[in-house]
Formats: C-alpha cells, structure tokens, sequence
C-alpha cells in the first residue's frame, strides 16, 4: 500500500509541467530520447532523495533545508539563468535527426545538471514534506521495509512519468518542422530563464526579509 502511495506521489509532483518538464521536452527533441529520458532520471533521482527525507522523518535535514532555502534560491536560479541563454542559443538538428545521430549532450552530463537543478530548487523538499504530511505518512512507524517500499515508489513514479514523457515526445518528433525546433529552442531558454529570474527575486526579497529582522 505504501509503494503505491509512493508511486502516486512520485507522479502528481513531477508531472505538472515547470523548467524540468520543458527541459525534458527540449533535450529530446534536439538531443534523443535517451538524453530526454535521463535527464528526467536527474530529477527523479532528487525527488527519490527528498522524499526519503521527509518519508523518513529527517527533520534535522529538512529543518536545515527550509533554513537555507534563499541560498538554494541564489544557486538554483542563476543555475537556471544560464541554463536558459545557453538553451535559447542552441542550434537545433532537423525534427529527425534526433532519432538518427548520437547526441551530442553526453548521458552523465544531462542527469547531473538535471540533478543539481532539482536538488537547488527547495520547493522539492516543501512539497514532500506538505503531500507527506497531508497524508499522514511522515516518519513512518511500520519500521525501514515500510519506509523503503514508500521512497521506491516516489523515485518510481517520478522515473515513469519521464520515461512516458520524453518516449511521447520521441515518437510524436517527426510532426516538427525545421522552424518551429529553432523557436522550441527559444522559448525554452526564455521559459528557463524566467524560472530562474523568479527564483532570484525570491533570493533577495528572503534576504531584505531576514536582514530586517
């Protein structure tokens, strides 16, 4: 039963389109299924390693978490600034040349900087530890096999959603013209970029916040 909470969870919280969901888009249309299905697994591996702190009732981590969320904010957004001008610079293959070439954005290198990217953004953690609460399956009682059986189901979850993400994009890849790849590109990097701006706003309005206080 707790697996599939966990499976459910894993889910609901990486399925709502953000920079992850537009990244993920982006890399497999330009770069290959597998590079969009990876990058997916960077994010899925952070939601499994945050769900497992708020699953396992960490309080201590997550308390330090929540503490230094607005230099997460710092770190993430401009991770995200510059990942948004490099992404609007791309220059993309044909619609099929993704299907056809290996990609040019090496395996390790697209789960790292989706990783890092998922594990800098602290409404991760928030959002565990609120559907954890919400449900009343924080610091689990039912002992490790419990905890475990909830934690592989939120890192399962989270990798189907971006395996059924990035394989639909894969297969619908064929209906994109030359152009539109070029704007995909831009708005993408746009879209990124936006995140991280917001994210930086959200930095200095913490730090006038705490240096008020």
């Amino acid at each position: 039963m707790l697996f599939l909470q966990g499976l459910g969870i894993g889910i609901a919280i990486a399925a709502p389109v953000g920079v992850i969901g537009i990244l993920c888009i982006q890399r497999t249309l330009n770069q290959g299924r597998w590079v969009g299905f990876v990058s997916g697994m960077g994010a899925a591996t952070a939601d499994g390693l945050y769900g497992s702190i708020a699953g396992l009732g960490l309080s201590a981590i997550a308390d330090t978490l929540m503490t230094q969320s607005h230099w997460l904010m710092l770190l993430g957004g401009l991770f995200l600034c510059g990942l948004g001008v490099t992404t609007f610079r791309q220059t993309p293959p044909r619609p099929d040349a993704a299907r056809n070439t290996e990609p040019k954005l090496p395996l390790a290198k697209a789960y790292i900087s989706v990783l890092l990217l998922t594990l800098t953004n602290p409404l991760t953690i928030f959002s565990f530890l609120g559907v954890f609460s919400g449900l009343g399956l924080g610091q689990t009682n039912g002992g490790p096999m419990e905890a475990i059986a909830l934690v592989s189901g939120v890192f399962l979850g989270s990798a189907l959603w971006w395996l059924t993400l990035s394989s639909g994009v894969y297969y619908l890849s064929h209906y994109f013209k030359p152009g539109w790849l070029l704007w995909l590109n831009r708005a993408s990097g746009i879209g990124i970029a936006a995140f991280g701006v917001v994210a930086l706003q959200q930095f200095i309005q913490q730090l006038s916040v705490s240096s008020n206080a």
